[in-house]
């Protein structure tokens, strides 16, 4: 692996913790998650207890208050793993922050501490089933009645979505002021009204629970608005960036595991009387696929310490996100390649990781959006 900068001796001593808990934790099961399409809850708890949950939150509310660091390091470990069911990138990074960012005190110490315990999942429920990445679009809506807000609308390919104790909501509670009408709402798993539709049958990513959400004339008290009324797309776009910094994360580190197994296979596999890393082609791919990731891996690193240093804007985080995740489909494919047929067997991790690595380019905003996200900086500065 190309020689990193951005951890210190502490920050591996934990990464070394985090591999150690996915071996034992984590690896022997995954396979039996993916036939079951969702991990087992008591995962959460056991990952809450070692502190490998929202471990940037403050002290106050059972924290630990490490820098983001740690996240990437999570994020890493288990990509490297390919352990895509587990979605704590969800819970850590993306739907836990915009309470401590947005949230009142009084939410803050509701939830906060069983986000980090494990007692609470979260999800984030934005994308809507005619939406897509068009958040002013959506069609939740939600009205004010005396001390309540009354929720309806629904929700699809909600990340966490079967297990979600907690669900941060995007609604409309202006529904002619555009972007300046959309809210967020704090919703229970309890409410009446709220329920879960089956867990989606996706191409990849068998373990993860991804689920439709609807919401009947859900009931909530108004202090489970989450910051200001009519705040909410700002608080969204405010967010954004290090959900896709989360993104591409885990997609460049993925990418090196699997060209590190790949470089490991075509060394011991044969054809032809020599093994495949022998023959020209093998190695003018390989080095192709190690350069664009070496690069790549300087780039999200740097962009890390930017976010750190609270000045990643949202269209680097963009890059970064279009960047490796367009990288991570163009290099497993060529891994899959270089292992032939057994690349299409399910029980190799080339194969699983190709199936769970498509999607990336999808969710936190198609590559489509990130481009023009990128563009449209470029022209106002110009």
């Amino acid at each position: 692996m190309f020689p990193r900068t951005l951890f210190d001796s502490d920050q591996e001593l934990f990464r070394d913790s985090v591999r150690r808990f996915i071996e034992t934790e984590i690896t022997p099961f995954h396979a039996q998650w993916e036939k079951d399409g969702c991990v087992d809850r008591a995962l959460w708890n056991k990952a809450g207890e070692q502190g490998f949950l929202c471990p940037t939150l403050p002290e106050a509310y059972g924290g630990v208050e490490v820098d983001f660091r740690y996240n990437v390091i999570i994020n890493e470990e288990i990509a490297r793993a390919g352990a895509s069911g587990i979605g704590w990138g969800l819970h850590s990074d993306i739907a836990v922050p915009y309470i401590l960012n947005y949230g009142t005190e009084e939410q803050k110490q509701r939830y906060l501490p069983g986000c980090i315990s494990g007692e609470l999942v979260t999800a984030i429920a934005m994308t809507e089933p005619g939406t897509g990445s068009d958040l002013q679009g959506v069609k939740t809506t939600a009205v004010r009645d005396g001390d309540d807000w009354i929720i309806n609308g629904s929700k699809t390919f909600i990340t966490n979505g079967q297990h979600a104790d907690l669900v941060i909501v995007v609604a409309k509670t202006d529904k002619s002021a555009g972007a300046r009408g959309i809210s967020l709402f704090l919703v229970e798993a309890s409410r009446d009204g709220y329920s879960r539709g089956s867990n989606l049958e996706k191409v990849g990513m068998k373990a993860q629970d991804t689920s439709e959400l609807f919401f009947e004339d859900v009931r909530v008290p108004a202090q489970n608005l989450l910051g200001a009324e009519g705040q909410g797309f700002v608080y969204l776009m405010q967010e954004l960036p290090q959900e896709r910094l989360s993104v591409a994360t885990n997609a460049i580190s993925n990418t090196e595991s699997i060209l590190e197994q790949t470089v490991q296979y075509v060394s011991d596999r044969k054809a032809f009387g020599k093994p495949i890393a022998a023959f020209q082609n093998t190695q003018f791919k390989l080095a192709e696929c190690k350069t664009r990731v070496d690069a790549t891996r300087v780039f999200v690193d740097r962009c890390v310490e930017l976010h750190l240093e609270g000045k990643l804007d949202a269209a680097m985080a963009a890059e970064a996100k279009l960047l490796t995740t367009e990288l991570q489909g163009q290099v497993i494919d060529e891994c899959l390649q270089l292992h032939g047929g057994y690349g299409y067997m399910w029980e190799y991790p080339v194969a699983r990781a190709w199936a769970d690595a498509r999607v990336q380019r999808i969710y936190a905003g198609t590559s489509e959006v990130m481009k023009l996200i990128i563009a449209r900086q470029m022209l106002e500065q110009g």
